[in-house]
């Protein structure tokens, strides 16, 4: 789509989010709000993008990325305000669509189509419209006979005929860049709040003689806007449905889909089988016949095929294929666990790689370590990869056997093929083939309890 710019209007106070945080930082499954808009409309085409920031500036910067193009409203002086802001940033010819940051459900796909519908019928302006069960509160879109934009009556002005109309505008637009920046300088404060109103381009264009297009969506949970903590978890949930229809759609089961979350980027092969209260976060790859939950929490992690996950959370690591992790395992970031790998309940894996066909089985804990194949934990095994100061590698070759209650001190070796016997604490390293015992010998005083407190003692 050539010469399509966009304006993102992020510079408001959200104050009744009730939170430090900016408004538009909260996220929706697992995304902030403005990031969902700047992408939909990188998405659609827009080769230039620009935020207008003002209140919580940073914060808006930190989230986009500080080598985006931003226009600062220093003062709130109206969205024509902040429009007018961004237009330095916008290059003339084409069109520019003017976004709010709050609005995270409107799709790329839709805004394609807004433009494509604004140059097809060379519209001034194409407004984002919608019709709603209830209209209260919103300005009323009235059509002329040519299905044209006549006019838009806000709520407050408009006669008992204009409220029965359900159409409403959505605050989105799309408008030819040339008409915009001149429609800007006409702008006047003259109203009850002082500042400048972008839907006065509008009628300025329509007053010049220009024709305005309104676009309506067929869905109008896209133009959802969020101000509070309950329209938040409202499009978290529209949010929600949206993506996981769209994974079951191609072939991943969910047990219970109102229980998960799934982020936009997360991938699934056909044949995946998702349990309730699985969250899926950052960038997943889950491949074929995997199973992942029931109570599961995934952050950037890439899973084989045939692998289940069960009750663990895990971060940031790979996973091999025909590979069983949990219940109750935690895999921390930097960890590569092989295939036919058996992670077990309580295990703790970090910064580890974990060769093909190990079994770690329960109550180990496994820190940055290189393990080989087809290698044994017992249970209760310790990787002590921390002297106080710095943390150490533990080496531990092929099909080595590990006892019960063994502590790896490192930096350690344990070479290929070796036995550790049971409850011993290793700090030097152990030759291939060879068995390391590291314990007192057991020792026992008979008649001692008798000795110590009496015959009488029970």
């Amino acid at each position: 789509m050539s010469n399509v710019s966009a304006i993102i209007l992020a510079a408001g106070a959200g104050t009744r989010m009730k939170s430090s945080k900016s408004k538009l930082v909260h996220e929706v499954c697992f995304r902030p709000i403005v990031e969902w808009v700047y992408q939909a409309a990188a998405g659609a085409g827009a080769g230039k993008i620009v935020t207008v920031i003002g209140h919580q500036a940073q914060q808006v910067k930190a989230c986009l990325g500080e080598e985006k193009l931003y226009a600062l409203q220093e003062k709130q002086l109206g969205t024509g305000d902040a429009v007018k802001s961004a237009m330095p940033n916008i290059d003339d010819g084409g069109c520019v669509l003017v976004l709010s940051g709050d609005v995270p459900l409107i799709s790329e796909e839709t805004l394609r189509a807004a433009v494509d519908y604004h140059l097809k019928n060379r519209f001034a302006a194409t407004i984002i419209t919608a019709d709603v069960k209830d209209p209260t509160g919103y300005g009323r879109v009235i059509r002329d006979e040519n299905d044209s934009v006549k006019y838009i009556v806000e709520e407050k002005d408009a006669t008992p005929a204009q409220k029965v109309v359900t159409e409403i505008n959505s605050g989105l637009y799309c408008f030819d860049t040339g008409l915009l920046r001149a429609a800007l300088g006409e702008l006047s404060n003259d109203n009850a709040q002082g500042e400048y109103y972008l839907t006065d381009t509008v009628a300025i264009l329509l007053k010049t003689g220009y024709r305005v297009g309104a676009f309506r969506l067929a869905d109008d949970r896209e133009i959802m806007g969020i101000n509070d903590k309950v329209q938040l978890s409202q499009a978290n949930e529209a949010m929600k449905q949206k993506i996981i229809r769209e994974h079951m759609l191609q072939g991943v089961t969910f047990i219970n889909p109102d229980s998960c979350y799934i982020s936009p980027e997360t991938e699934m092969e056909p044949d995946v089988v998702i349990y309730p209260g699985t969250l899926l976060e950052g960038n997943c790859k889950i491949g074929s016949g995997s199973v992942i939950g029931p109570n599961t929490h995934l952050t950037d992690v890439t899973v084989g095929e045939n692998t289940k996950i069960e009750s663990s959370v895990l971060c940031s690591s790979t996973v091999g294929s025909n590979t069983n992790v949990g219940p109750f395992a935690y895999v921390r970031p930097g960890s590569t666990i092989g295939s036919q790998v058996k992670v077990g309940d309580f295990v703790e894996v970090k910064n580890s790689v974990i060769g093909e066909g190990t079994k770690i089985s329960h109550l180990t804990y496994v820190g940055d370590s290189d393990v080989g194949e087809k290698v044994n934990f017992g249970c209760g095994t310790v990787t002590v990869n921390y002297d106080g100061q710095e943390k150490h590698r533990t080496t531990i070759g092929d099909r080595s056997f590990i006892g019960c209650n063994t502590n790896l001190v490192a930096p350690v070796t344990v070479e290929a093929d070796s036995y550790i016997a049971a409850g011993s604490t290793i700090t030097d390293t152990v030759p291939a083939d060879a068995l390391a015992i590291a314990r007192s010998r057991q020792v026992v005083k008979e008649g001692w309890k008798k000795n110590k407190f009496g015959s009488d003692n029970k």
